[in-house]
């Protein structure tokens, strides 16, 4: 098949860059631009983000994608603020005791600004009853009435003693108190009869006394029996008027606080159970303590709701907002979305050695402040922090905020805990992180796509047009003002436009990302401080590209050096068979640069095998065996198609000593092959890059920029000879956006790029000699690149042959052994 082709043309200067034409600038300076209003480029995602925010269906939460510095989270916060502003102020929450099962905290949600005056109006009554409730007890009214019960109950001790006693008289019986107890004995003329008096009476005597001991004993022990009973009486009685004169003081001083949250169920519910547990533990008011000074305030005003044996009454506020202060739902960005910064913890404290916890000792989490509003989360550390994926998982699924601590779900704490009352969650949850991140939780968890259905897109790139390159001026502007930069000029905004370009390696759009433009901006600004300018001017931008650069270079620089100095052999000049500078881009961190690397290539005579020696010791990678496994099919489809391919040939990156990847250099490789069989050498000023395939067309790779401003740079440091240069695919021209270094050496002719479509365009220059075209004949002319390289192969297939019928031959008449 015949393959057309043009001759390769060089660039000139203007296709080396595309410039931004100031005219398109109405303005003197950024100062007189308005600040723009949203992000240029990026209405898909920002109608993802607006939908998300608004739509009212619980599982419509948001993953933003995209690069660092593309403006996600500032976006992220703008509209979720004005959504935010026209919703109504989210309600607050707090945490009481539960008097029946003081584990077990109850949550209470409250109108907006409620909280804080539930607790205040908590402590106020705590303060209250603790000055009034003594002073109920201490009062006469309350001695009287307890005197009287005292005096009643000794009345009928004494009562039922006396009418004991006087009937053990009549009957000449006296009831001694003893150390043991009580005992009845008889009397005689006033006196406990002796035993020797007694036996010296007549038995009818004795048998007398002695009924009459039984029955008095019999009495006395139904007396005695009465007296717990009467004392249990004398308690009820006690307590009842304990209980009365508690509640009167409760009763005087609930009034304010039940008044002012009657309309409040849940509130109401919580003072009536307060209500109860004050008057049935109404002693805890009158436990005396050891004085203390007051310091410059009377003791009235002591803070005794602070005190331990008040905090059964306290109100732990979780989240409060105050109408007053706060403006509609709120917006939360958690920095640190740990377990416990997420759901909340609740702390303990060390009491003679053992861990003790109330529910004053619950802490609120991001879900609790952003509950009825938006929380703003970073994908990675959210799912880098143990636990916080799944449990902010559940809360979502479930729709209750529970708190749980990492030991309790690892079953590490053994201490006794409190098991708070879950929280009704309702908020929009957005994520923001890189695509990698998004796919592969989309691929790898199966519940990421049903929690979270929208996805907000960031573009990395806008096309590039009048229209907005006007507007990338507003925006530039925008961020001047907002840093509080100094005003751009035009023609400094013009090359903030080219920089844009350059950023995304293509001539046809311009980069959106925010923060890299805004790294520019600001030390340009610093630039033209530190150079007395007023206004940032091109050469303010200028140095501040060049010491970024700069201050990231020196392992280019080192790289650099080792060629010039020839430790690392690479040929800028010259011609050699089967060599060729391939080119190569270097990334460290957020620096990349262009270096050549020597590729050689050694055929003969063989079986058809291309070796790849960087495959074959593990140091190339897939997409660089593929590579050449590509040009291994165009050689064998291309040349000598009547004849088996009897080539052997070996590839190998000279110097390399670490790990080959990428088919950008798969020309090279090719056109290094051809020099070798055709036995042409190739012009070693110039260097190649590109990928091909099977149909012998260059193909687009990546950094075409780096790789010619390394290749230059090496060319500068020997010398320009004006015959150096870097042929590259015709498809990457859109893509150039050189540094004005190269520019100026190919306007003054002192270098040279190339675009080249197909393997025949860049053979030729590489050679100088014509790569010829297959005939009617189906013959490529004898002279030809293309017909040296047809004609050795054959020769290979030949020799080949002639050599297998030799062996063949020599097999067949060898001698039979003697048996």
């Amino acid at each position: 098949m015949t393959q057309k082709y043009k001759p390769a043309v060089p660039l000139v200067a203007r296709q080396l860059c595309v410039t931004c034409n100031t005219s398109l600038f109405k303005f003197k300076t950024t100062r007189d631009l308005p600040q723009l209003v949203g992000l240029i480029g990026q209405e898909r995602a920002l109608d993802a983000i607006k939908m998300a925010a608004k739509i009212h269906h619980h599982d419509f939460n948001l993953f933003v994608l995209g690069t660092q510095g593309s403006g996600r989270h500032t976006a992220l916060q703008e509209l979720f603020t004005q959504e935010a502003t026209s919703r109504p102020v989210s309600a607050d929450w707090v945490y009481v005791n539960n008097f029946e099962a003081p584990d077990k905290p109850l949550a209470i949600e409250l109108p907006p600004g409620m909280a804080v005056h539930l607790k205040s109006a908590m402590e106020a009554l705590v303060d209250d009853l603790a000055n009034n409730i003594p002073a109920l007890f201490e009062s006469d009214d309350y001695q009287t009435q307890r005197g009287n019960i005292e005096q009643e109950f000794g009345e009928q001790h004494e009562r039922s003693f006396s009418e004991l006693g006087a009937k053990a008289s009549e009957k000449l019986i006296t009831i001694l108190r003893t150390p043991m107890g009580f005992a009845v004995a008889a009397l005689r003329k006033g006196e406990v009869i002796r035993p020797d008096d007694y036996d010296a009476l007549n038995k009818s005597e004795r048998r007398k006394i002695d009924d009459d001991i039984a029955e008095i004993q019999q009495q006395l022990e139904a007396v005695l029996k009465e007296v717990p009973k009467r004392e249990k009486k004398h308690r009820r009685a006690i307590e009842e008027l304990n209980a009365r004169i508690a509640e009167e003081g409760v009763e005087d001083s609930f009034g304010d606080v039940t008044t002012e949250f009657k309309k409040i169920e849940s509130v109401a519910a919580y003072l009536n159970s307060v209500r109860a547990d004050l008057i049935s533990n109404a002693d805890i008011f009158l436990k005396s303590e050891p004085a203390t000074q007051a310091g410059a305030f009377p003791v009235a005003t002591s803070k005794h709701y602070a005190k331990p044996q008040f905090q059964r009454y306290a109100v732990n506020v979780m989240v409060s907002n105050d109408p007053d202060s706060k403006s509609g739902a709120p917006v939360e960005v958690e920095d640190m979305p740990t377990l416990a910064n997420l759901l909340g913890r609740v702390e303990h404290v060390s009491e003679m050695g053992t861990l003790i916890t109330d529910f004053t000792m619950i802490k609120a989490g991001a879900l609790h402040r952003a509950n009825s509003g938006y929380l703003i989360l970073d994908a990675l550390q959210v799912l880098t922090e143990p636990f916080a994926w799944d449990a902010l998982k559940r809360c979502l699924k479930t729709g209750v905020i529970s708190i749980i601590s990492a030991g309790e779900k690892l079953s590490l704490v053994t201490t006794s805990s409190l098991q708070p009352d879950p929280i009704p969650l309702n908020v929009r949850v957005a994520l923001v992180g890189d695509r990698f991140l998004y796919y592969l939780l989309a691929a790898l968890d199966p519940e990421f796509q049903t929690l979270f259905k929208v996805q907000a897109d960031f573009n990395d790139v806008v096309e590039r047009s009048d229209q907005t390159m006007e507007l990338y001026a507003g925006m530039i502007g925008s961020i001047a003002q907002r840093e509080k930069l100094r005003p751009l000029n035009p023609k400094a905004v013009a090359l903030m436009v080219q920089e844009g370009t350059r950023l995304v390696d293509d001539a046809e759009r311009l980069s959106v990302n925010i923060g890299r433009l805004s790294d520019i901006l600001r030390e340009a600004d610093y630039w033209a401080a530190e150079l007395n300018h007023k206004i940032i001017s091109v050469k303010d931008i200028d140095k501040a590209i060049y010491e970024t650069d700069r201050r990231a270079s020196r392992i280019r620089e080192l790289s650099q050096q080792a060629i010039t100095r020839g430790t690392v052999l690479i040929d800028t000049d010259g011609q050699r068979c089967g060599q060729i500078n391939a080119l190569s881009v270097l990334q460290i961190g957020n620096h990349r640069f262009g270096q050549p690397s020597r590729v050689t290539v050694k055929v003969r005579m063989g079986t058809g095998k291309v070796i790849d020696i960087e495959r074959e010791v593990e140091l190339g990678g897939s997409l660089h065996s593929k590579g050449v496994m590509i040009l291994s099919s165009y050689l064998a489809t291309t040349y000598a198609l009547d004849v088996p391919m009897s080539l052997w040939a070996s590839i190998v990156f000279e110097q390399s000593y670490g790990g080959v990847d990428g088919d950008s250099a798969s020309a090279a490789e090719l056109f290094a092959l051809l020099s070798a069989i055709s036995e042409l050498p190739i012009d070693q000023s110039f260097a190649v890059t590109g990928s091909v395939n099977q149909q012998g067309e260059i193909q687009a790779i990546g950094g075409i920029n780096e790789k010619i401003e390394g290749y230059f740079d090496i060319c500068t440091a020997r010398g320009l000879t004006g015959r150096q240069g870097v042929m590259m695919p015709a498809s990457n021209v859109k893509n150039l956006a050189l540094r004005a270094r190269v520019i100026d050496a190919v306007k003054k002719k002192k270098f040279k790029i190339i675009p080249i479509e197909t393997i025949d365009q860049g053979i030729e220059i590489l050679t100088g000699h014509t790569a010829g075209q297959r005939g009617k004949d189906g013959q490529y002319p004898e002279k030809s690149i293309n017909g040296l390289t047809e004609t050795r192969l054959r020769g290979f297939a030949l020799r080949r042959a002639e050599f297998s019928k030799l062996a063949d031959n020599n097999e067949n008449g060898k001698p039979e052994e003697p048996s």
